[in-house]
């Protein structure tokens, strides 16, 4: 008899542990049970078509050549408007980039160049190594994902353990996948080619209460090298009233020189 009672109270004892295993695994889901494309319309809309984020951030580029830590000055507005000012120890920024959907001006002042043409991946490739458009570059350092250039766009959602995994589909084959953390904060993101070939995926990390962008973002090319990590300090989101930063005119002095 008492080997039966000792038995009974194991099995209690096991049925306790599968109640309180099961309460604390369903509040770990609970947060994120809203619909996807409420999600998406959230994580679109942290910062608004109407707002200018603007900060210092820490950029540690990883290429081929080695690692190139800088501290940059970052200005940007949906939905492809970005200012990028290197800084240099002391003195005047060593590297300019402004662009706005028609013109893409960078002026190099340690060679007294100025080049002015389209904001084109190509021309931007020129100077900094990923090939990456400014549209999507301007809505992943906002904190969203990239939109697919193609129309009829099919979406699929399920959950990965604690996550919720979209993928987004364009006619054409080119597709993305965002995961989205139990928070519904966006963590992951893969960008693919209408071959199924990753392009880039990025991470958003270090996300703070008062913040709704991630604190640092990675994005990593998927040539297992290139990569570059920003970390954000002093944002601010400001709604947008003068459009002048985003026009870079060229220095006296300097040289002209056409990108397209």
């Amino acid at each position: 008899m008492p080997g039966k009672k000792h038995l009974l109270l194991y099995i209690v004892y096991l049925l306790l542990l599968a109640v309180l295993a099961g309460g604390c695994l369903q509040q770990t889901i609970i947060y994120n049970e809203l619909p996807p494309e409420k999600i998406l319309t959230a994580i679109s809309n942290a910062v608004g078509e109407n707002d200018i984020l603007s900060a210092v951030a820490q950029i540690d580029l990883e290429t081929f050549n080695g690692s190139h830590p800088v501290r940059a000055v970052l200005v940007i507005k949906k939905p492809s408007y970005l200012r990028l000012e290197l800084l240099s120890v002391i003195g005047t920024p060593g590297f300019f980039l402004a662009a706005s959907p028609e013109r893409m001006s960078i002026f190099i002042p340690s060679k007294g160049e100025f080049y002015c043409g389209k904001p084109t991946s190509a021309n931007l490739e020129r100077f900094l190594p990923w090939p990456i458009n400014i549209d999507d570059i301007v809505m992943i350092l906002t904190g969203t994902y990239p939109s697919l250039k193609d129309k009829g766009i099919t979406y699929r959602s399920y959950r990965e353990q604690n996550s919720l995994r979209i993928e987004m589909t364009s006619q054409s084959g080119s597709s993305q996948i965002i995961w989205v953390d139990e928070y519904n904060k966006l963590f992951k993101l893969v960008r693919k080619d209408e071959h199924d070939q990753e392009i880039y995926s990025v991470r958003y990390d270090h996300y703070k209460e008062q913040s709704p962008i991630a604190g640092k973002i990675t994005i990593s090319m998927a040539d297992g090298v290139t990569s570059i990590s920003i970390k954000y300090s002093d944002i601010k989101i400001e709604k947008a009233t003068d459009l002048s930063i985003f026009n870079l005119s060229p220095p006296d002095n300097a040289k002209a020189i056409l990108l397209d």
